[in-house]
């Protein structure tokens, strides 16, 4: 599903006349790991450890100068998540960014719901 999301964002992307973002493999463990907090109650939903997430991406890759994040839950599919975002000035914002490389993680909790974290660098 992480490769649908990012399929989704970069048809989004090159609609508006922006270049492509690249999966990371870094980042993705980073989004992974925080979807997986979220999904299991070891963080609350939301941003909580982004500046750990945004240091930790910083430091394994070298030249990163800006990080963002979007997190979401409960959609069902990768069109309904980058659909959510979309209507989102924030996460629109975002998607829209001068970024180059992404990390997306999706986990699901005990009773199936969705969360999906899509980290955001430029390097």
């Amino acid at each position: 599903m992480a490769i649908d999301v990012l399929k989704y964002v970069n048809e989004y992307r090159r609609k508006k006349g922006l270049s492509p973002l690249v999966m990371n493999n870094v980042m993705n463990a980073e989004a992974l790991k925080h979807s997986q907090n979220m999904a299991s109650r070891r963080t609350s939903f939301g941003h909580n450890g982004f500046d750990g997430r945004s240091n930790r991406i910083s430091s394994a890759i070298s030249g990163i100068s800006e990080v963002g994040e979007n997190v979401s839950m409960g959609s069902t599919s990768a069109k309904e998540v980058v659909d959510h975002w979309l209507k989102s000035d924030v996460h629109r914002e975002n998607i829209e960014g001068h970024y180059k490389i992404t990390g997306i993680g999706i986990a699901a909790d005990k009773r199936g719901i969705l969360y999906f974290t899509q980290i955001f660098a430029m390097n």
